[in-house]
């Protein structure tokens, strides 16, 4: 699931807008979408913590990851309300910075060095796992018989990918279907090994993003169209075409 699915994104725009409707510096609207973003995932890992740590359920891991993002749509769902009253309320000076933001922009960090900062650390703490995520695609009973503690792993993994969430949007804003297409076309390319899907949908997830900036913009220069719009228009046919070629 994407940020967007778990309710970070939610989160993190709640608490970069509410930043920007004081009029407070740059730092402290970065600030506010970090918080916003941990704050979601700190809620969603809470609420589920069951199905993270004990899916003990029918149906294994299936319905346990039901439940948590049933959660993350819940907790998105309260975020949007939030957002609104935020949007309504706020002074129409400060609309147009407000809804850039809420759909991604790569132009206003001066700095990107937290994000690829968190990036580096992130795979090098899920490498290590990258075996034991193998071995769960089999499904948990036959992963718990072969030694691996299902309840820590997928604790240790939903942690760190929330880590590399914040620092992603708290550098360029939240921006949408990256995190849902990019895995699953490395996917269909190059098979289920998390050995090598995890580095190339970073390095494609990336790749895709500065190419749709660079369309934001040149498509109607000198204006500059938001990145999450061009991910978006991207991103739904491509999903809407994957589900059709895998039913599953």
């Amino acid at each position: 699931a994407e940020p967007y699915v778990l309710g970070v994104s939610g989160g993190a725009a709640t608490g970069a807008l509410l930043a920007m409707l004081t009029l407070a510096p740059l730092w402290t609207v970065q600030a506010g979408a970090a918080g916003g973003a941990l704050m979601s995932m700190v809620l969603v890992a809470t609420l589920a913590r069951r199905d993270l740590l004990h899916p003990q359920v029918p149906g294994g891991h299936h319905e346990a990851g039901s439940r948590l993002l049933l959660t993350g749509v819940i907790l998105a769902a309260g975020w949007g309300a939030v957002i609104t009253l935020i949007l309504s309320i706020a002074p129409e000076a400060r609309l147009r910075g407000m809804l850039f933001w809420l759909t991604g922009d790569l132009g206003g960090t001066a700095s990107y060095g937290l994000a690829l900062g968190t990036l580096v650390l992130a795979l090098l703490l899920t490498l290590p796992m990258a075996r034991a995520l193998n071995v769960m695609l089999l499904g948990e009973t036959v992963a718990r018989s072969l030694g691996v503690r299902v309840g820590r792993v997928r604790l240790s993994a939903y942690l760190v990918a929330s880590l590399a969430i914040a620092a992603s949007i708290t550098t360029a804003g939240s921006i949408g279907f990256v995190g849902l297409v990019v895995p699953h076309l490395v996917r269909l390319a190059w098979g289920n090994d998390q050995r090598l899907l995890l580095p190339a949908a970073a390095l494609l997830g990336g790749t895709l993003l500065m190419a749709a900036d660079l369309i934001a913009r040149t498509a109607i220069a000198p204006a500059q169209l938001p990145v999450g719009v061009i991910t978006a228009l991207l991103g739904v046919p491509t999903f809407l075409f994957l589900l059709l070629r895998r039913p599953r």
